[in-house]
This record gives C-alpha cells, structure tokens and sequence, in this order.
C-alpha cells in the first residue's frame, strides 16, 4: 500500500513538471528571440493589422572582374552594380573560409540587387590560397582593408563609408578591419555578417567554444547578424555570447535566429536546399538591406 502511494505521489509530481517546463518549440524559439533582441525587432505590426509586406527594390546587375592594390600585390575582386550610371551605396562583401565558391558570389550579387555597389575581394586567390585554410594569417586583414579603401575611392558610389557585409570567418576578417585597423573611425558604417567566425581562428581549442574575440566588445558600429537555430555549437556560443555582451553594454547589436536552419543557410547548393532554407535567405537579405541603407544614410556624399 505504501508503495503504492509513493508511486502515486511521483506521478503527480512528474506531471506537474511536465505542464510546467516551457517545451514547445514555439516557446523555445520566443525565448530566444526576446534574449537577444527587443519584440520591435523583428515584430510588424503593419503587417499584423494592416496586411502591409515590405518591398525591397530589385536592379538589374552588372558584374565586373577588376584588381585592386594592397600593398605590392594586386588583389583580384568581383565588383557588382545595378546597371546604368548611377551612384549606390557601399557595401564590401567579404567571403569566409570556404573562399569565392560561385555560391558566395552568387549572393554578392543578390546584395547589389537591392540596389548597393558590391565590392567581394578574392583574398584567396590573391595570395594563392587553397580555399578552406586552417590557420589564419593576418596579412589576409590587410587585403580586407585595402579593398574597403578601393572601394570607397570609386565613382559610382553615393556614400563615404560602407558596411561590411560576411560569411563565417570573413566575420572574423571584417572585425578585425573594424576594430583593429579602426576603420569604424573612419569608413566603415555597420557590420552584417553570417554565422560569423567570433574567435581568432588560431586561438586555443578552449577559447574556440568557451571565449569571443575581445575585439567585439570594441566594436562601436551597429551590428546585425544571423545564424539559424541549428548552428553548430562552437560557432554557435561564441556569437550569442559576444552579442549578450554587447547588447548588455548598450550597443546597437542584433543577433537574428532562424528556426529550422543551419550553416550555409543562404547559400547551399539546390539539391540540398530546404523551404527553410529559402525563406529565411530571403529574409535575411531583405533586412540586411533595409539596415544597411538606414545607417549609411547619415554619410551619403
């Protein structure tokens, strides 16, 4: 009898737990939103109330192979523009490790689609690189900076700085352009960038996971950024990690969390696409946009 009602007794606890304990994916996916951003950022009520849907503006594009000088190399870069002869707004599109695959430059262009001069520099390429290093050089930060002054040096662009637009350790490549060669200073506007690589690529495997860059905490311009809930691990603790930081000392940060996706998210290639994987580029891209072109207004020429 007694045993009976022990185990009696421990239902009735477990079950009272389980309603308790927030396990619904919904709940899950809210919480994170609301950990790392205010409701207003990603909630539209105009869409809600008024059926109301944002429409980003579509170029046509035109693309050019160009070179540019960083020190006594030239670097070989993609160059993408709506057509015609008009000025647009900077953006330098870094690519991360995996170097200038066709799918990176394929969404350079999606980038100048919206209606940006793209500069994508193939630091790679330029130094004879295999794609996909393991170590990281820092002499590769300075063909990321020489590109952003080549960049800003054109004619066709409207704005004296530029967003620094990334992928993975591209991520990396451009905080440290922001931060370290204090560009934020002086050229660059914001920072966007995908599933960043939020950690000295050669730092100790313990900081790898557990540690951020420090120069996060030093970056000043506002910054968005993008990962899907299925984001591996390492990678994934580092950035929401550096972003609670920042966040926490009042900095313009947004860190936007996609449900149902992962790494490459934006990119990958057809036969491994997902519907997931589609709405969230899609999303992603648009609100790149629309912050990209609100903070470099203020530096328009």
């Amino acid at each position: 009898m007694r045993k009976t009602q022990i185990n009696f007794h421990a239902f009735l606890l477990m079950a009272a737990l389980v309603l308790t304990l927030p396990t619904s994916p919904a709940f899950a996916q809210s919480f994170m939103e609301d950990k790392f951003n205010k409701k207003e950022t990603w909630w539209d009520d105009g869409f809600w109330k008024d059926g109301a849907l944002h429409a980003p503006a579509t170029f046509k594009v035109t693309r050019q192979d160009i070179m540019y000088p960083s020190g006594k190399t030239n670097m070989p870069a993609v160059l993408f523009r709506p057509e015609g002869n008009g000025k647009f707004p900077a953006v330098l599109f870094q690519h991360g490790r995996a170097g200038m695959m066709d799918e990176i430059v394929a969404h350079a262009k999606r980038v100048a689609a919206r209606g940006f001069v793209v500069l994508a520099p193939d630091i790679y390429g330029g130094r004879f690189l295999d794609p996909r290093p393991v170590a990281h050089d820092y002499a590769l930060e300075n063909d990321v900076n020489a590109a952003l002054d080549a960049l800003l040096a054109r004619p066709d662009v409207s704005t004296t700085r530029a967003c620094l637009y990334s992928h993975t350790r591209g991520g990396y490549y451009t905080l440290k352009v922001a931060v370290t060669k204090k560009r934020q200073q002086d050229a660059a506007a914001c920072y966007v960038s995908y599933y960043p690589h939020m950690q000295d690529p050669n730092a100790p495997e313990a900081d790898q996971v557990y540690r951020y860059a420090p120069e996060a905490d030093q970056l000043e311009i506002p910054a968005l950024v993008f990962i899907g809930d299925l984001e591996q691990y390492q990678r994934r603790r580092s950035i929401e990690t550096a972003f609670l930081s920042m966040r926490e000392a009042g900095k313009d940060a947004t860190l936007m969390i996609y449900p149902g996706v992962g790494r490459g998210f934006d990119f990958r290639p057809e036969q491994f696409r997902t519907f997931a994987d589609d709405l969230a580029s899609k999303d992603a891209l648009a609100r790149a946009a629309r912050f990209m072109r609100k903070h470099l207004k203020a530096f328009q020429k």
